[in-house]
């Protein structure tokens, strides 16, 4: 499969389409982004280490059942995957209070939520990406109460596989962002990445911050943070 015209470009990726008007090609950039792109670096290796993880966890949902958009991977950048049109939501799941829910609420960072909670974004650079509820979402459009219900399932449902899968490799999911597609006949499915990018992964003995908290927060240590949470993952694959 051959890329024909790039059809766009965001912070972390570019899509191409192909010869098949369903099918796109995403191939991953080491650009690195933070707080609405005000903060731009480079990380080195990303772009090849947020591919591969990206596909490893989505072949493990999509074996569980959880629809996602990925056909194959073609090389350590580029992927191909179902065409969609992106819900312009960024679904957020939080399972230990971190970032900006910890600070929004007054709670210490690293409390234990008492369940796993949804937020909603709105997927709007221009706005910043606001919180917004599901009342809003069904107002403006954005998409149905049927979408939304499917949503949420799905939402929660990689969540429990995802929690599963990391704290086999010692490390613990504190939260989480995706975002979900139509596809052309509606069924919504998993799309975008699921990477150190768009998880909080911290190793389950030292709290030690295992994702892009590391460039967020000027922590030092990025490129090996990246670099261990896929050594955990291969070492089991």
């Amino acid at each position: 499969m051959n890329k024909v015209a790039q059809v766009y470009e965001g912070k972390a990726k570019k899509v191409f389409s192909t010869e098949d008007p369903e099918l796109l090609i995403v191939s991953y950039k080491d650009d690195a982004t933070a707080f609405n792109g005000l903060k731009k670096g480079q990380i080195e290796g990303k772009g090849i280490i947020n591919n591969r993880m990206s596909n490893i966890l989505m072949d493990m949902l999509n074996k569980a059942g959880i629809p996602t958009h990925l056909v194959q991977e073609l090389n350590e950048r580029e992927t191909l995957v179902r065409k969609v049109e992106i819900v312009p939501l960024e679904v957020i799941i939080r399972n230990i209070a971190a970032g900006s829910f910890a600070k929004r609420y007054g709670v210490t960072e690293g409390s234990p939520l008492k369940a796993p909670t949804l937020e909603f974004s709105y997927k709007n650079d221009d706005l910043g990406d606001p919180l917004i509820n599901s009342y809003h979402v069904i107002a403006l459009g954005l998409a149905t109460q049927e979408e939304i219900d499917t949503i949420r399932d799905l939402a929660f449902r990689v969540n429990d596989e995802l929690k599963r899968f990391w704290l086999s490799r010692g490390v613990t999911l504190v939260d989480f962002k995706i975002e979900f597609g139509r596809l052309a006949d509606g069924t919504i499915i998993l799309a975008d990445e699921i990477s150190p990018d768009t998880c909080r992964l911290w190793d389950s003995k030292t709290g030690n911050k295992l994702d892009k908290d590391r460039f967020r927060r000027d922590l030092g240590g990025v490129e090996e943070a990246y670099q261990e949470v896929m050594r955990r993952i291969e070492s089991q694959v």
